[in-house]
């Protein structure tokens, strides 16, 4: 059985402890967010989503705050032999020291409120397309600057991560991402230097990529008529 005395609270939960009867959770260290697995749970830019945990609506006024708080801690109260849960009971404790505490609950609505800002532009962005317009073409721009530097440079064919995003003119934050990519593909390697460089299978992606676009320039010069085309271009000579 778990003894209460080490059950971490902010704020007194007011729950009886089986330690004995009337006894009240005594106030304890709280482990902060993210600092081990056993804390509260965190995302990763650090922010915890209170209202979530306590399956809350953001305008729950302190008496709903109250009687959910009661409810999900007394299920999920370690002495529960039915449905106990220690390390979620640990996170809607301190939910609850947060939501409580109306000055506390007033700085965190300030940053729940930049936190989900940042959410709906992504679903925003995701939605329209505009976080991936020209994707592909900074991908073969990376690529391309480790393509020419291994090829002039067999020696030193490394690049930085920043010195890269200088040069195809993006700040490096949107250039991360794509890099990641790269490096999953196989398509670029680190090197002891701690640079990027190109790695064979990215030289074949760039050699390939290219015979494409010969390709289809030859086609054109060439006066192929694109695909779908064809019969009514022929049907135009005709008439």
């Amino acid at each position: 059985m778990v003894c209460c005395s080490f059950i971490p609270s902010a704020h007194d939960s007011g729950l009886p402890c089986a330690d004995g009867p009337g006894r009240r959770f005594p106030p304890a260290r709280v482990q902060r967010p993210g600092r081990s697995g056993k804390g509260i749970f965190v995302n990763e830019n650090g922010f915890v989503d209170y209202y979530e945990l306590l399956q809350l609506s953001p305008s729950a006024d302190t008496d709903t705050v109250e009687r959910v708080f009661r409810h999900l801690a007394k299920k999920l109260h370690p002495d529960n032999r039915e449905s106990a849960d220690p390390e979620r009971f640990l996170r809607i404790v301190e939910a609850h020291g947060i939501l409580s505490d109306p000055k506390a609950r007033a700085g965190y609505d300030v940053k729940y409120q930049d936190y989900w800002n940042r959410k709906w532009k992504i679903a925003s962005e995701a939605g329209d397309g505009t976080a991936f317009g020209d994707d592909r073409e900074t991908r073969e721009g990376l690529l391309s600057l480790l393509y020419v530097q291994r090829r002039r440079s067999p020696k030193s064919p490394g690049l930085g991560d920043y010195e890269m995003a200088r040069l195809i003119g993006k700040p490096y934050e949107m250039v991360e991402f794509h890099l990641w990519y790269l490096k999953s593909k196989g398509w670029v390697e680190r090197l002891d230097t701690g640079m990027l460089a190109i790695s064979a299978a990215g030289v074949d992606q760039i050699e390939e990529s290219r015979l494409r676009l010969r390709n289809d320039r030859l086609l054109t010069i060439r006066g192929a008529a694109p695909r779908g085309r064809g019969r009514e271009g022929r049907t135009a000579r005709g008439g």
